[in-house]
């Protein structure tokens, strides 16, 4: 069975080459920590989701999901009790988060279990896979920035903190891999349901992961692209109503002004100079590695 990863930001920038620019600005850090709360909560009313439509059946299916949610909530309390202690916000993040992007990305008409179990569970899966192998990446990388940063008490309270997480959603890694295996085995039929499953999901994560990041000019046509490839993973008779129910909010991405404006504020709050130095050329030439590299090395 073909082996699914997430890919690099706009196959250019990888998790330890964010996450090292994250760990050197305290404000981006604790933005990030948020994100990752946010995630971890939301994560629970997610599978809750999942079970309910799921409505009992299969019960090992049922019994594993309930111990995955209660995994989950303990990541979101830990990150939770971590954030309060340095003091950061615990709000609702700005813009779109990815695991909001995610869900809109979904296409949710299909796959009713009440028609066909296996097509669910194959679609539930996939998606939770792909996410939780993102989140292993990020929390990977996260530790290993940690370890080259400055050993102070703070960044050794994060660090110890993601430590915790890291094992276990490297099982849920290794869980839902276990699932999609033993459906796949089922038949040739469910083979292919399962590899076109997670070409999909694999899809709508890559596109959620670069919407979430993505703020410089002519993201919204990079949006409307990324939709495009989602929707090229489709049937064809599926793909038209997919587009045009997200076509629209794609092009005029309001969430994606707003988180331009406050980052072009916060931008110009902190520093005039390094705003129209750096900021202004990122958002009109976009994200580049080797822009990166230059930050990270006037950091």
């Amino acid at each position: 069975m073909t082996v699914t990863y997430p890919r690099k930001f706009q196959d250019n920038l990888s998790a330890r080459d964010i996450l090292k620019r994250v760990v050197s600005d305290r404000e981006l850090h604790l933005m990030t920590l948020n994100r990752y709360r946010y995630s971890e909560q939301r994560s629970c009313k997610d599978l809750t989701e999942v079970i309910e439509r799921l409505d009992g059946q299969p019960r090992e299916l049922i019994q594993d999901l309930s111990h995955h949610i209660a995994e989950e909530a303990r990541h979101a309390m830990w990150l939770t009790d971590l954030l309060i202690d340095l003091g950061a916000n615990i709000g609702n993040p700005p813009g779109m988060p990815y695991i909001d992007e995610f869900e809109w990305l979904l296409d949710k008409n299909t796959h009713d279990p009440k028609t066909n179990l296996d097509d669910s569970i194959i679609a539930a899966m996939a998606a939770i896979n792909i996410t939780e192998k993102r989140g292993c990446e990020y929390f990977s990388a996260h530790i290993y920035a940690l370890k080259q940063a400055p050993q102070t008490e703070e960044n050794i309270k994060i660090r110890e903190t993601i430590e915790k997480i890291l094992p276990e959603e490297a099982g849920h890694v290794r869980w839902g891999n276990r699932w999609l295996g033993k459906i796949a085995d089922k038949s040739p039929e469910h083979r292919q349901k399962v590899e076109q499953a997670k070409r999909k999901y694999a899809a709508i994560e890559q596109a959620a992961y670069e919407s979430g990041m993505d703020i410089t000019l002519g993201a919204e046509l990079r949006r409307v692209t990324r939709l495009v490839e989602v929707a090229n993973t489709m049937p064809l008779w599926e793909r038209p109503q997919y587009l045009m129910e997200r076509l629209p909010q794609a092009l005029l991405a309001p969430e994606l002004q707003f988180t331009r404006i406050q980052a072009a504020q916060k931008a110009w709050q902190r520093n005039p100079q390094e705003f129209m130095e750096k900021f202004v050329p990122m958002f009109i030439n976009g994200i580049k590695k080797s822009e990166i590299e230059t930050q990270k090395t006037k950091v």
